[in-house]
C-alpha cells in the first residue's frame, strides 16, 4: 500500500503530520508513505507548483494524502505558476473527476453551527461534485467589445459521457447510504443543466432502489439551511458543487472538521481537508488537524478498502471531540499537536 503524501503550503505540513501519525499508529502491514512537493513550496524549490517528480510519485501510488496549497507571496506569479495549479493539475493528469464531501454534525457540537440545534443535528449528507468540467475547464477569455467595453467570458458545458460518469458515482454513493439522490441543476435556465437532468434520469433506470429527485441550485442553497435533514446524497456540477459544499461545511459548524475525496475511475483518489492553507496561522500550532485525519480515514475506506480501520479513526476523532479536545475553530484551546496526540491515544 503506497500512499503519496503532499503536505503543501501554510498549515498543510503540520496538519498532514498529525494524519500521518494516525496512519502509522494503525501499524498497517505493507504501508509505504512517500513525500512530494506541491504548491508554493514546490515552486520555490523546483520552479513549478507541480514538478514532474511529484507527478511521478502520484502516478506510482495507490492514493494521495494532500495537505493544502496557497501562498500569498505567489499571488503575482503568472497563473500557471501559482500554487493552486498543483491541485488543478493533479485532477487533470490523474483523471480525478468525482469529489466527495461528507457533512455531518458531531454529537455535542450542534451549538457551534449558525443553525438551530434541532436543525443542525439532522445533517448527515454527502455532496458528490463533478470536478473536470463546467466553467472551470471550459474556454475562457477577455475581450473588448466594439463600443470599447471590456468583457470576460467563460464557457459552461458538459458532454453526456461526463454527466453519465458522475451520475453513476452519485447513485453508487446513495446505494451505500440512505438510497436517496438529489440532482442539483438549473435546467429552467441553462441548456447545460437540461442535458445534465436528462442524462441523470437515463442513468437512474440502472438504480431502481434509489429514490431520485431534482432541485434547482438556488432552492438547494435555501433548503441546506432550512431543512438539511432531507438530503442524503447530492450530485451536481463543478460550479454549483463548489458553492454548495462550502455552504454545507458551515452548516455543521467548522471547516476544520470536513474531509474530502477526489476519485478517479477505479479506486485511486486524492484526499484532503477542505479548509485551505490558512497562512496567517501557519507554524503557530493553532490549526485543527481533524479534517486531515478524517481525510486519511476516507483514503483507507475508498482507495484501500479498509473499512474497519477507517471507522476506527472516525471513532477516535468523535471520542476526542466528546472528551472536550477542541481547537480554536471549535471554541477550544487545544493545539495541533495536542489534538493529534488525543486522536492517537484514543485509537
Amino acid at each position: 500500500m503506497r500512499i503519496a503524501v503532499f503536505a503543501g503550503d501554510g498549515i498543510g505540513p503540520e496538519v498532514t503530520e498529525q494524519a500521518v501519525r494516525v496512519l502509522e499508529k494503525l501499524d498497517l502491514p505493507g504501508l509505504e508513505l512517500v513525500e512530494g512537493d506541491v504548491g508554493g513550496a514546490a515552486y520555490y524549490k523546483h520552479g513549478h507548483p507541480l514538478p514532474q517528480q511529484t507527478l511521478d510519485i502520484a502516478r506510482s501510488s495507490d492514493a494521495i494524502l494532500f495537505g493544502s496549497v496557497g501562498d500569498f507571496s505567489c499571488d503575482n506569479l503568472e497563473r500557471h505558476l501559482r500554487p493552486e495549479q498543483a491541485i488543478l493539475g493533479l485532477r487533470k493528469e490523474l483523471g480525478l473527476f468525482a469529489n466527495l464531501r461528507p457533512a455531518r454534525v458531531f454529537p455535542g457540537l450542534e451549538d457551534l453551527t449558525t443553525l438551530r440545534r434541532e436543525v443542525a443535528q439532522t445533517i448527515d449528507l454527502l455532496i458528490v461534485r463533478e470536478l473536470n468540467g463546467d466553467v472551470y475547464f471550459g474556454e475562457k477569455g477577455m475581450r473588448t467589445l466594439e463600443d470599447g467595453r471590456r468583457q470576460g467570458w467563460d464557457l459552461m458545458s458538459y458532454a453526456e459521457d461526463e454527466v453519465r460518469r458522475i451520475a453513476h458515482s452519485g447513485f453508487k454513493a446513495a446505494m451505500t447510504r440512505g438510497r436517496k439522490l438529489t440532482s442539483v441543476d438549473k435546467a429552467n435556465v441553462l441548456e447545460t443543466s437540461q442535458l445534465w437532468r436528462d442524462v441523470v434520469i437515463e442513468v437512474s433506470a440502472e438504480y431502481p432502489e434509489v429514490e431520485l429527485s431534482h432541485m434547482y441550485v438556488d432552492n438547494a442553497a435555501m433548503q441546506l439551511v432550512k431543512n438539511p435533514g432531507q438530503f442524503d446524497v447530492i450530485v451536481t456540477g463543478n460550479l454549483f458543487g463548489d458553492i454548495l459544499s462550502d455552504q454545507a461545511s458551515m452548516c455543521v459548524g467548522s471547516i476544520g472538521l470536513l474531509a474530502s475525496a477526489s476519485l478517479a475511475e477505479g479506486s485511486f483518489g486524492l484526499y484532503e481537508p477542505i479548509h485551505g492553507s490558512a497562512p496567517d496561522i501557519a507554524g503557530k500550532d493553532l490549526a485543527n488537524p481533524m479534517a486531515t485525519i478524517l481525510s486519511a480515514a476516507m483514503l483507507l475506506r475508498h482507495s484501500l478498502g479498509l473499512e474497519a480501520e477507517a471507522a476506527r479513526i472516525e471513532a477516535a476523532v468523535a471520542k476526542a471531540l466528546a472528551d472536550g479536545i477542541k481547537g480554536g475553530d471549535l471554541g477550544g484551546s487545544a493545539g495541533t499537536r495536542e489534538i493529534g496526540d488525543a486522536v492517537v491515544e484514543r485509537l
